[in-house]
């Protein structure tokens, strides 16, 4: 088995990834990571492949995962999971794919201390089970209407460790819930409904809809979680949502008339509106 054969099967594998595969960034990202699972590897064991691994039967396995990532399904869930923050979440079609963005409310939430903390429709439970890892001494509460959904999340939580202190509620956002928190936080659906046909096919046809969109306006959600949210906040309690990059001054609107203090937008890593904070008074 000489180098030179290993490297030019590697080739030859890779080359035929980028032929079905869309061009893009993560072209090759992707494929690699589909060959890693084809070969039940992580990405930084593909080192490990042998010649004698390139057999009919790999090769098999590593085509049908092209397949269906040429066909528009996301990397993530062909896997069946997400590395997020620094954590990997279980993932399904029942659960939205938990976006890299998404880490910069976990970066705020970080900025201040918190022990009780809400999260609705937590979905993976991405967000809430995140905060519980990196504050050891929290408790929080996540709550989603998809029952599907939560399954997930409870998966999630006995993986990371954090099952004892969290509780995952069915709730209609605020209508289940109970007690008091000094942090909420929410990635509620906020893509308009007019706005769903433009959506890439990587998202329309493989997060859920509910997920996704209000089926109205991309705001309604925000205005229940101005009007309703103080109610289950301590004073001085804050509460963090994400945003699309559009929506920034219609919810810190929401929140300042509903008489919220400190309403603040936050960008994201590439500048874009990504997330309001706002302060219980």
């Amino acid at each position: 088995m000489s180098h030179a054969s290993l490297s030019e099967a590697m080739a030859k594998t890779l080359a035929r990834a980028r032929d079905l595969l869309p061009d893009g960034p993560d072209q090759m990202l992707d494929a690699r990571m589909l060959l890693a699972h084809a070969a039940g590897l992580t990405r930084d064991k593909l080192h490990r492949l042998e010649l004698s691994d390139f057999t009919p039967e790999f090769d098999a396995r590593f085509a049908a995962l092209l397949a269906r990532r040429a066909g528009g399904e996301p990397v993530s869930k062909i896997l069946g999971h997400r590395d997020f923050w620094n954590y990997r979440f279980h993932v399904t079609p029942d659960v939205l794919d938990p976006r890299p963005e998404t880490e910069c409310l976990i970066a705020l939430a970080l900025q201040a201390p918190f022990s009780r903390v809400l999260d609705l429709g937590t979905g993976s439970g991405a967000i809430l089970l995140t905060l519980l890892a990196e504050r050891p001494q929290a408790r929080g509460t996540g709550a989603d209407l998809s029952a599907a959904a939560l399954q997930v999340a409870a998966r999630n939580a006995e993986a990371l460790g954090v099952s004892d202190r969290a509780t995952l509620i069915t709730s209609d956002w605020f209508s289940d819930v109970e007690g008091e928190f000094d942090l909420i936080v929410s990635n509620p659906p906020y893509i308009a409904a007019d706005e769903m046909a433009g959506l890439s096919r990587d998202v329309l046809g493989y997060d859920p809809r509910m997920a996704l969109t209000d089926e109205g306006d991309g705001l309604s959600v925000y205005r229940l979680l101005a009007a309703q949210s103080g109610a289950r906040l301590q004073r001085g309690g804050r509460i963090i949502v994400e945003i699309g990059p559009t929506q920034g001054e219609a919810v810190r609107g929401f929140f300042a008339a509903a008489g919220f203090s400190g309403v603040r937008v936050h960008p994201d890593l590439d500048g874009r509106d990504r997330n309001v904070s706002a302060i219980k008074g």
